[in-house]
């Protein structure tokens, strides 16, 4: 097969795995359409049971709508602890996707850069490639895992406010997160709504706090459950240590955002190490076609290779560990 029917190929696999995303985002948005129409449509006493919650949960995610795509592939998935600890990142993330679904996109994501990398550069770096979308697709997952950490971090203050008003107030401890759940947007509000749900279902305080800390771990809302289970067990001044702990989290939150904003280059420059090499090699083979095929086609020419890969993305690891700082 020639370079050229390689690279359309790759193209039309990329293509399609863009259709496939496109398709899935436009029904998303149809399906939550359609659920707030018909929430908002529905007279109180109307709804779903909780006799439903499995076969929803099965479909999809309670409250989108819509059927799950791959479908075998996610029940063959949920038997093997690889998809359960992947189904339990993907709750951590917030994404709208099965195990199943998250998977079929990688290896499509894998199948089509190893074409186009086999047809633009050489063959060689097709592995390559593909080794690299597989790290993009985990990457992917811990940044927005992280993205959303920090937004839930960024609410802890008005979390640790409304608990100490509705605790000061005369309310139970679980009625506090269930208001405040009701009370905060996204990811506080669907994260305590997971707590209260829990609650529901008999699940003790300590439990569904303690899970909570592990979907989302971070110092500081390690400090608030700490201070929720402490003052279920033993009772205190819980308002007093709320407020003052509201003053500490907003403090945190500006130290935080300033030392954000001073390694914003840092964090920039890690990203700009890679996309010099790749910049390089696409340099190289557009003055000289077919020279990295000539390169890549002994075996010192592949280990010279792998060890600029190697040294390159060391470059990247080094400069994102000098601006990684713990506040």
């Amino acid at each position: 097969m020639s370079d050229l029917s390689l690279l359309a190929l790759g193209l039309a696999l990329l293509a399609l795995l863009c259709g496939v995303a496109g398709l899935h985002l436009y029904a998303s948005g149809r399906a939550q359409r359609a659920a707030l129409l018909s929430r908002l449509a529905a007279t109180p006493g109307e709804g779903q049971g909780p006799a439903d919650a499995p076969a929803a949960e099965a479909h999809g995610r309670p409250g989108s709508g819509r059927r799950r795509r791959f479908e075998g592939l996610d029940r063959r998935l949920r038997r093997t602890e690889f998809g359960r600890r992947l189904r339990l990142r993907l709750q951590a993330t917030g994404l709208d996707l099965t195990a199943g679904e998250y998977t079929a996109y990688v290896l499509g994501a894998v199948l089509a850069l190893w074409l186009i990398a086999s047809a633009v550069l050489a063959p060689f770096f097709g592995p390559v490639f593909a080794a690299a979308a597989l790290w993009g697709g985990n990457a992917f997952l811990t940044w927005q895992r992280t993205r959303r950490t920090e937004r839930f971090i960024g609410q802890l203050p008005e979390l640790a406010r409304l608990i100490a008003n509705g605790t000061a107030a005369g309310l139970a401890l679980r009625t506090a997160l269930s208001m405040a759940a009701e009370e905060m947007d996204d990811p506080a509000g669907a994260e305590l709504a997971t707590v209260a749900n829990q609650l529901a279902v008999g699940r003790s305080l300590d439990e569904a706090l303690g899970e909570l800390g592990d979907r989302l771990p971070s110092r500081e809302l390690n400090v608030l459950v700490t201070t929720l289970i402490l003052a279920n067990r033993a009772g205190g001044t819980i308002v007093a240590s709320l407020r003052n702990l509201t003053t500490t989290l907003e403090e945190r939150k500006e130290t935080r955002r300033e030392v954000r904003t001073m390694l914003a280059e840092v964090n920039a420059t890690a990203l700009t190490v890679p996309a010099l090499g790749l910049g390089a090699l696409l340099v190289i083979n557009a003055m000289q076609p077919g020279a990295l095929g000539r390169v890549t086609g002994s075996a010192g020419g592949q280990i010279a290779m792998l060890v600029a890969l190697g040294l390159y993305a060391v470059g990247f690891f080094v400069v994102r560990r000098f601006g990684r700082i713990d506040v």
